[in-house]
């Protein structure tokens, strides 16, 4: 076989299992719609919604990581922003509550990845919150290496003379629709590469009234403005040949009966939902619950995203576009042995098992050093290894697959 035909064989491969083939220039643009319960959704009209669940998909979703285990996470805004943002849960982001106090910004939010694979995208920003920006993102901060937005519109709840903050909040629905139409405006006429628009009236509705005609009016609010969003994408798809995926969710769902709080582990609060026009959804988004942290893989793979190896290692989600070979990987200890299962994604395969015993990257965004185990068939869905061959402390799996892979923690305490 000659050098230039096993390349021409190798990437054909590679890109078939990693890519997808489109028209146009890839662009990405997701929505937080904030603290909308998924049956108060489903109960709604919202012919927007409606209209791109249609070109891609709906599924019911989750937040606030592995219940009772080391990733649990408060379903909290910020914290499912972050969660979105750095596609971890809050054990490693760091973001356990709204005053964002000490994110952990070796954890990079896409935009930081698609910046540091392609210096001149462009990437925006439109917010009725202004800690999304300068906190959760971190712009300009020494510490995201000076992240700066290209486009950036927000802190309008600042400006209490524009806005006086009144007992009913409708400074915030009017600041919702003041940053529907910038998105809309700038996303028609200028296309950034990848965009963020937050929407905070929703949730404001939720906590005031709960389950109530006011929280589902505002959420036909709510679709008119991502309808309004929706309405450039398609004009940028007609005019200029590009290739847009839209990806709407909320933060949380809200506790029962009354729906007005959230914040627990409770079903109806970790409860959430995705709405895309995504195409090639794969069986996972189809027939399993993704979470929030699968949205920043389904934006890496869809636009090609270059990942260091170290930082992949750290995902908790993965992609719901294209093919996969795992999911929902586990990791707990039977008697004297740790026990790794997985979701196969493949009837057919193998996976390779390989751990660090050092949280290097999440102290100091060194790399890891990763030893590997062994393989074992990827239908088996289950790894043994006895205790005893281990070290003690925290370790971190990762189990790799011929389409994707993921990690897992386990802490094994010395006898």
């Amino acid at each position: 076989m000659s050098l230039k035909f096993f390349l021409v064989f190798y990437l054909t491969v590679f890109l078939s299992s990693h890519s997808f083939v489109g028209f146009g220039q890839k662009k990405v643009v997701f929505i937080i719609l904030d603290g909308i319960p998924a049956a108060v959704l489903e109960n709604t009209s919202t012919p927007n919604l409606d209209e791109i669940a249609k070109k891609g998909g709906y599924s019911r979703a989750y937040t606030g990581g592995i219940k009772g285990g080391y990733s649990e996470t408060p379903t909290i805004s910020a914290v499912g922003y972050n969660s979105l943002l750095t596609g971890t849960w809050a054990n490693k982001h760091n973001v356990w509550g709204n005053e964002i106090k000490e994110p952990n910004y070796n954890y990079w939010t896409i935009f930081r990845f698609l910046k540091e694979a392609r210096p001149a995208s462009k990437i925006a920003i439109f917010s009725t919150w202004q800690d999304n920006r300068t906190k959760l993102i971190g712009e300009e901060l020494s510490d995201t290496g000076f992240l700066k937005m290209d486009f950036s519109f927000d802190g309008f709840e600042l400006d209490t003379v524009t806005y006086p903050h009144d007992s009913e909040t409708q400074y915030i629905q009017k600041i919702d629709n003041l940053v529907s139409y910038e998105a809309a405006y700038q996303l028609k006429n200028n296309g950034p590469d990848l965009s963020w628009v937050y929407l905070e009236y929703t949730d404001d509705m939720g906590h005031r009234y709960g389950d109530s005609p006011q929280l589902s009016a505002a959420v036909v609010l709510a679709d008119e403005q991502v309808g309004r969003i929706y309405e450039s994408i398609r004009f940028r798809e007609e005019k200029f040949g590009e290739d847009w995926m839209i990806i709407i969710t909320t933060d949380h769902g809200r506790k029962a009966p009354d729906g007005k709080d959230h914040g627990g582990q409770s079903d109806r609060e970790r409860e959430t939902w995705i709405v895309t026009n995504a195409q090639y959804l794969n069986e996972y988004f189809k027939n399993e619950q993704p979470a929030m942290v699968d949205i920043l893989p389904t934006i890496v793979r869809f636009m090609d995203v270059d990942v260091p190896n170290a930082a992949l290692r750290e995902l908790d989600g993965v992609s719901m576009i294209g093919e996969l070979s795992i999911g929902q990987v586990k990791a707990e200890i039977q008697e004297e042995e740790v026990v790794l299962t997985w979701l196969p994604m493949e009837s057919t395969g193998n996976v390779s098992i390989s751990y660090a015993k050092t949280d290097q990257f999440g102290q100091d965004g060194i790399v890891d050093n990763y030893l590997k185990i062994g393989d074992t068939e990827l239908a088996l869905a289950e790894f043994r290894i006895p205790s005893k061959d281990l070290p003690t402390g925290k370790l971190k799996f990762w189990i790799r697959g011929a389409k994707n892979g993921l990690g897992v923690w386990i802490f094994i305490l010395p006898t």
